[in-house]
Formats: structure tokens, C-alpha cells, sequence
């Protein structure tokens, strides 16, 4: 029986729907091997009747314990093919019971293999998982110390935002540092009123907010314009010391 491993390249990448066919040939392997046991079992099942058919001319114990006798000799996978006299026994087909034999021996020698594939396969499948795991956390790692360090400071932060505001409907959440906001930057902020100018001045018009979440910095668009509530932004903004 040829291997699903003879069939593939050296190094490629396995994959779980080469594990479940590597199982399934296994389950194949086995129903063959069962399939052959029971071909040895009907050929011992009528070498039985043969015998009892034999003794039935014998009476009472003496039939059922050369009965039993003969069928502890049953053919199975290592039960002898000759007789006492060493001749080929006359009782059972050799020709079924050999080619039984040689094609569980056979399929045998094949489970043994696909079953040492399948512990290869899952081994570099898991190692595999593990080291993509390994390298998307380091990656993530890597990422956030480039970004914590490229991250200009917050010059405010936001501690109240309404529901059903404009602020509230672009995403900024309490707690956001703000480091763009606007022409407003941390390079050029000086107070509140930079803020509080931009908006006036665009009303109507979305601007670029960034800020800082969670050690990640969130952009945003944000669009001043006339709610239910008070002001153009709902929310409250108070600068931070530096």
C-alpha cells in the first residue's frame, strides 16, 4: 500500500485535512483487516460444521468432546495448515486461509506505517501552530514597543462624553488622549481655545482626531454640527500637564 508521505514533497507544509485523510486511511486499513479475520472465523466456522457432521455418527460426550477438540485447532491467523501427519489439511481451504493470512500480514506492516505518518503529522502540525503562535505574539510585542515609542505625547484627554453626540457617534470614549486633533498637535498645542478655535471654524466639516486607547492610537473622523445638546461635539476635553 502506497503512503499518502511517498506523495508528498519534502518540507511542505502539512495540513489538518491531510491528518483526516491519513485517518481515514487508517479506519480503510483497519475494516480491511477485519474483513480478512472474519474470512479466517467463517473458515474455521465451517470447518466446524464439517466436524460435527463427521462425529455425528459418535453419541452423547464422546461426540462434543472430539468436537470441541478439533475446534481449539481452528485455523485463525497462526492455526496449522497440516495435519498430524503433516500433510495439507484436507478440512480447510488453503488457498482463502493463506491469502487471508498474507494480506492481514500485509495490512498490518501498512497500519503500523500510516499510524507512525499520522504522529509525524499531527507532531509537525502542532510545532507548527505553536511557532506561528509564538511569532504572532512576538510580532504583537514588537509592534506595541514600536508604537509606544513613535507615539508622540497626549497634550488633553477626554472625561465626559454624551450619548447621541457627535463626539459619541465618531468613537472618542473617556478616558482617550488626545494627540491630533484638527491642525491641533502636540507640537502645537498650547491651551483649550486651539481646540475650541478648530471647532468653530468647522462646523459642518469632519476633522482628523487621533488619540491615544489603551497604549493604541485610534483615528477617527469627527464632524462639529448642532445637536440636541449643548455645543458642537458633546463632550468635555480638559488639557493634560506636561
Amino acid at each position: 500500500m502506497k503512503m499518502t508521505g511517498e506523495n508528498r514533497a519534502e518540507g511542505s507544509e502539512i495540513t489538518m485535512d491531510d491528518v483526516k485523510n491519513l485517518i481515514k486511511k487508517k479506519d480503510d486499513i483497519e475494516e480491511q483487516i477485519k474483513a480478512y479475520h472474519d474470512v479466517l472465523e467463517d473458515v474455521s466456522w465451517r470447518r466446524g460444521l464439517v466436524i460435527r457432521v463427521y462425529y455425528q455418527g459418535l453419541s452423547g460426550g464422546a461426540a462434543e468432546r472430539c468436537f470441541s477438540s478439533c475446534l481449539q485447532q481452528g485455523v485463525g491467523v497462526e492455526g496449522p495448515l497440516v495435519d498430524a501427519e503433516g500433510y495439507p489439511r484436507a478440512d480447510v481451504n488453503l488457498y482463502t486461509v493463506r491469502d487471508a493470512r498474507h494480506n492481514i500480514s500485509c495490512l498490518q506492516n501498512d497500519h503500523k506505517a500510516i499510524m507512525t505518518e499520522i504522529e509525524d503529522a499531527l507532531h509537525r502540525l502542532h510545532a507548527r501552530e505553536k511557532a506561528k503562535r509564538e511569532r504572532d505574539e512576538a510580532e504583537g510585542q514588537e509592534e506595541a514597543m514600536e508604537q509606544q515609542v513613535t507615539l508622540p505625547p497626549a497634550f488633553a484627554r477626554v472625561d465626559a462624553v454624551t450619548d447621541g453626540s457627535p463626539a459619541s457617534g465618531a468613537g472618542l470614549k473617556v478616558g482617550d488622549e488626545v494627540i491630533e486633533f484638527g491642525s491641533v498637535n502636540t507640537g502645537n498645542f498650547q491651551n483649550l481655545q486651539n481646540i475650541a478655535a478648530v471647532v468653530q471654524h468647522s462646523e459642518g466639516k469632519p476633522l482628523r482626531v487621533a488619540v491615544i486607547r489603551g497604549g493604541q492610537k485610534v483615528q477617527m473622523s469627527l464632524t462639529p454640527r448642532r445637536w440636541s445638546g449643548r455645543g458642537l461635539l458633546g463632550c468635555n476635553i480638559v488639557p493634560l500637564q506636561r
